[in-house]
């Protein structure tokens, strides 16, 4: 998770790609094939460790942040807001209602639609102030260790005060929970991220590949590929892992939901329940995990300044690593657009089926069984057939196009195109079998085109890329939706955004060549402490 220290050997061994072990006294990296350096001292992760690590993603999988949090925000402002159309007191939920709602918003007024929009918007600007000031940060001592316990609790303490959400006048305290909730939970998921390619360097099996390597037992094309797929089977079993908890949370909720249908706190109660299990399964990961602390912050420099400067010097290293900054880049416009996506999805069920966390908890168990199966199926297949990451990724990107294009036949018919309760089951099955799947796959992209040691700061970048992105969509959505008021006027910008984006990653992004571009950026440009990138281009010497 964080950088490493100056290592005891001076730097790890290289050889040719026609070789088999170390090749002694090559300088020239460009004619050279690195591998990533683990630190001899890093303790090994253990099963207690690892199991700890995916207990928490079963907790932390979004039911509550992203899911009733939403449905309880979009619920009390629509009880608060009017039909425009009959004019100020109306009730938008009235037999006669037009089907268009808005509240009082600056001079004017504003869309529920369009309200809640924004409330993703904030938050996705937040979380990008959150990721490029102190995501690199994480990178140095024990700071990620205490940041990502910092965001986890934030968010725990956002859903549990969803409890004083029970009236309508309250829709604003809503929203800034909601939005406090949204980021928190976002920083919670890229933090854990940056944590999953250091374990997957520290598994006795990871280690114990690197050592036949370095004996030259196996070639570096059997340990190239062989460690791509532990970073795949850590990702994945973690991703099964999250759609499990998805189950059970929903499941458990089923328990109050049935029986105090009637109470008109079962909502608050649910959201507290939804809690309760992530801190019960969450907690472990910081009794268990294993000290790696990362080097010392240099001196002069700033936990909230030292983001910036190390994002600026990786960024003017841009050309030395093509395919990591045109994947973060392609994958900015696609995760914006398939958030964007999911939120406009969302809004449209929830109108559909009146708010019911019932309705929305049988839909998402739909999902989260779905995903859970696709999860271990698409791992199954990958392993069995040896398939890269890529190609993995680009099957279920395929699926993130038809999304946004579907909703888009709704502009022109309401016979298909989100207006029927059957295609909202569909979608949750559908989104379930392909995007749990897609989500680890690009998780592991990532992982491979990020320079070893240098985890926060990419993953920081990659969370701009997949949790902040949304900072385009939100806004461009919320505008179309204000002007035309119709939600399905959204989807064909999204499916422009998705569509765009999904080319540059199939066509342009090469993962075998970046790997190995971002290994000799991580040993050309670590300092000589450690600590952070050199802006000296060392290529004249690895060690230097």
């Amino acid at each position: 998770m964080s950088l490493v220290n100056p290592p005891e050997k001076s730097l790890p061994p290289e050889v040719s790609p026609t070789t088999t072990g170390p090749a002694a006294d090559s300088k020239d990296i460009g004619s050279t094939t690195l591998v990533s350096y683990v630190q001899k001292d890093e303790p090994v992760v253990t099963r207690r460790e690892l199991w700890s690590y995916y207990l928490y993603y079963n907790g932390d999988n979004g039911v509550g942040p992203i899911g009733y949090s939403m449905t309880i925000f979009q619920l009390l402002a629509t009880q608060a807001g009017f039909d425009p159309v009959a004019g100020p007191g109306s009730s938008c939920t009235a037999s006669n209602a037009s089907g268009q709602c808005v509240l009082p918003w600056g001079s004017g007024t504003k869309s529920i639609s369009s309200i809640v929009l924004v409330a993703n918007g904030l938050s996705f600007a937040i979380m990008t102030a959150i990721f490029t000031t102190i995501g690199s940060a994480a990178d140095y001592g024990n700071f990620g260790r205490w940041l990502f316990l910092a965001m986890t609790t934030i968010c725990w303490g956002a859903q549990f005060s969803s409890m004083s959400l029970t009236s309508s006048d309250r829709w604003k305290a809503a929203m800034a929970l909601y939005i406090i909730g949204f980021v928190s939970y976002g920083a919670t998921l890229v933090f854990y991220a940056a944590i999953f390619p250091r374990l997957a360097r520290n598994t006795p099996h990871a280690k114990a590949l690197r050592e036949k390597y370095e004996n030259g037992e196996i070639p570096f094309e059997v340990y190239e590929r062989e460690e791509s797929l532990e970073k795949n089977r850590i990702s994945n079993i973690s991703t099964m892992h999250s759609n499990i908890g998805y189950v059970v949370t929903l499941a458990l909720n089923l328990s109050l939901l049935i029986p105090l249908s009637g109470n008109p706190k079962v909502n608050n109660y649910v959201i507290v329940l939804t809690t309760a299990y992530w801190v019960l399964t969450g907690i472990w990961w910081y009794i268990f995990q294993e000290p790696r602390p990362g080097p010392r912050l240099p001196k002069g420099e700033h936990y909230l300044t030292i983001g910036w400067k190390q994002i600026f010097e990786a960024i003017k290293q841009y050309k030395k690593l093509p395919y990591t900054f045109t994947y973060l880049f392609a994958f900015f416009l696609l995760a914006d657009g398939l958030n964007t996506t999911g939120t406009l999805v969302s809004i449209c069920q929830n109108n559909k089926f009146s708010f019911s966390f019932l309705q929305n908890t049988y839909l998402g168990l739909s999902q989260a069984i779905t995903s859970t199966i696709s999860t271990l199926g698409f791992w199954y297949i990958q392993r069995y057939w040896k398939i890269r990451t890529k190609r993995m990724f680009v099957v279920t990107n395929v699926v993130t196009i038809f999304i946004p294009l579907w909703g888009m036949i709704g502009i022109w018919t309401d016979r298909f195109g989100f207006h029927n309760a059957w295609e909202f089951w569909a979608y949750n099955v559908v989104f379930g079998l392909f995007q749990a799947p897609y989500y680890a796959f690009s998780q592991t992209m990532m992982a491979e085109l990020a320079p070893p040691g240098f985890d926060n700061m990419f993953f920081g970048l990659f969370g701009l890329s997949n949790r902040a992105s949304s900072m385009i969509g939100p806004n461009v959505i919320q505008a179309i939706i204000d002007r035309s008021g119709n939600n399905w006027k959204g989807f064909p910008f999204l499916f422009a955004l998705c569509t765009s984006a999904s080319l540059v990653i199939w066509f342009f992004v090469d993962v075998e060549k970046g790997r190995k571009d971002a290994v000799a950026f991580a040993q050309r440009h670590r300092s000589a402490d450690g600590a952070h990138i050199s802006a000296d281009d060392a290529d004249s010497e690895i060690g230097k």
